[in-house]
């Protein structure tokens, strides 16, 4: 898979993009209510991530990685109808840049 512009992308970029499909995927199973908020969430956390959080910042990219996926995984549960949005401390991304 690359960009347009011909790029390839790293494996975290791609794991970044499968956990992104994976939200849209598992928002689709919910009621359209709830997969339009789900949808809203998702968009506005990851666009949030990808311009505050440092390309650099491995560790904390692989952080946001494990947390997503351990959301996705609830979110697939047929008892979950929907998502909310929560920061987390910006410490941890100050920290590392210093």
């Amino acid at each position: 898979m690359s960009t347009s512009k011909g790029k390839k992308l790293s494996g975290m970029q791609k794991q970044v993009l499968s956990l992104y499909r994976g939200f849209l995927r598992a928002a689709r199973s919910k009621p359209t209510e709830d997969r339009r908020q789900i949808e809203s969430i998702v968009s506005a956390e990851f666009q949030r991530n990808s311009k505050q959080v440092d390309r650099k910042n491995f560790l904390y990219i692989e952080y946001l990685l494990r947390r997503g996926k351990k959301q996705l995984d609830q979110l697939k549960s047929p008892d979950t109808m929907g998502l909310s949005a929560f920061n987390v401390s910006s410490s941890k991304k100050q920290n590392a840049k210093t």
